[in-house]
């Protein structure tokens, strides 16, 4: 036989029994399946297993077979498992960390646009600190919730509010540094800056509201439980197998919350209409007043918002959801306006024009698509809180409804700002 044959039938030979299955080979045993190794993550996978149906049962009957909105059910749901899975890494009441709550890109509980939200969880009566530099963000406010939610249904209740505490309040030395206590009660003989937090509470969320994204800057967060020893041992497996287990329920609560919303302002009779809103049992914030309203809208057609600017205000913003109650993307469109963004007119009235095609004015809150979803703007720590009037007109018709002073945007100057509002925006930290 040909030497090189035979080498290439030895070769051949060799490298089959090293890829046949090992039941394959001559007398060796069956492959059986493995017992169940990790019971947690079978537990975690069927607990988030039917997220998007309970999301859709929040969405009227009529809605639910649409194939567009079926696929951002799976996004929300996405969001919140994605949520659920940073707090069961993350959630060490005894070594906690700030990580990431809401933002662009985990909708889930509706974010507003200029809004940074960071969470903590904490172990109800201990003793932590706080560390970092102040920044100059216009408004820096951490509250303090727990225990877990009351659920009935598709209504949630965050229970009584809580002190919310000011990061721009606290004194800071010649570098801009803070250095604060959070705990039930003084620690004695302590007499630096000193919070007092709830002995029920178990979670921080910090909100980081800025209204000039490229200008302000953000202050910086570190967080220790100073009662404790310092290290941190080796997790136990009944603590990481509890977790786990957790957070299915996590994302169950946070996912449907807010999603019924919608049709609920539509039975009201609140569509292209506002009213204002209580969301303090939802965690909204102390000193901030909500409104907000269902809208629909052909692509001809535009809706304008009108109010009287308050004399004073600290901060004020519109923004838009989707028929989920998602916040619409602001990083990729222009589809928010804050105070520093959207000026009133010379007559102290604020108008904002909402359409789907840019009516080339500055005030203008872009639909990005959906041709409906819900309005809602916020006026915080305002001399008054006006409820804006909706007209809703043709788009050809907008500049007719508008002062003769509003100003014209080009297409070129729009694709200008948008660029602008997504760099600046990424230069803000997301974890």
């Amino acid at each position: 036989m040909d030497l090189n044959r035979l080498a290439r039938r030895l070769a051949v030979s060799t490298l089959a029994a090293m890829i046949l299955p090992v039941s394959a080979s001559a007398g060796a045993p069956p492959l059986t399946p493995p017992a169940e190794a990790v019971p947690a993550w079978t537990a975690f996978l069927d607990g988030m297993r039917d997220l998007p149906d309970r999301i859709l049962a929040q969405v009227p009957a009529e809605r639910r077979n649409d194939p567009q909105l079926r696929a951002e059910a799976g996004r929300l749901a996405l969001s919140a498992v994605t949520a659920s899975g940073i707090d069961a890494l993350a959630n060490d009441p005894d070594h906690p960390v700030f990580v990431p709550q809401l933002n662009n890109y985990l909708t889930i509980g509706q974010p507003n646009a200029d809004t940074n939200y960071r969470s903590a969880r904490i172990a109800p009566g201990g003793t932590y600190r706080l560390r970092g530099r102040r920044g100059s963000m216009s408004m820096v406010r951490i509250a303090q919730s727990g225990p877990p939610p009351k659920q009935t249904g598709p209504q949630v209740d965050l229970g009584k509010q809580r002190t919310v505490f000011d990061l721009n309040a606290l004194k800071t030395d010649a570098e801009g540094r803070y250095d604060v206590i959070l705990s039930p009660a003084r620690p004695a003989g302590y007499t630096g800056e000193w919070w007092q937090l709830d002995p029920a509470s178990n979670m921080l969320l910090v909100r980081m509201v800025g209204s000039q994204w490229s200008k302000e800057i953000e202050p910086t967060l570190s967080i220790e439980r100073v009662d404790i020893p310092a290290p941190r041992p080796r997790p136990a497996a009944q603590t990481l197998e509890a977790r786990l287990r957790a957070a299915p329920q996590f994302a169950g609560n946070i996912a449907p919350m807010l999603v019924n919303r919608v049709a609920l302002l539509h039975r009201e009779g609140y569509l292209n209409k506002l009213k204002g809103v209580d969301f303090s049992h939802l965690g909204g914030l102390t000193g901030q007043f909500y409104y907000e309203g269902a809208y629909e809208l052909g692509a001809g057609e535009a809706l304008i918002l009108e109010a009287k600017l308050p004399e004073r205000c600290l901060y004020r913003s519109v923004i838009l959801t989707n028929d989920l109650y998602e916040t619409t993307d602001w990083y990729n469109n222009h589809s928010s306006l804050n105070d520093s963004q959207a000026k009133a007119d010379s007559d102290g009235v604020l108008r904002i024009v909402v359409s789907a095609r840019d009516p080339g004015v500055p005030n203008w809150v872009d639909t990005a698509g959906y041709p409906s979803g819900v309005i809602q703007g916020r006026w915080t720590e305002c001399s008054s809180q006006p409820v804006p009037t909706v007209r809703k007109v043709e788009l050809s018709q907008v500049r007719s409804h508008l002062p003769r002073e509003t100003a014209t945007v080009t297409p070129q100057e729009r694709d200008r700002q948008i660029r602008e509002r997504r760099s600046a925006l990424q230069h803000r930290p997301l974890w």
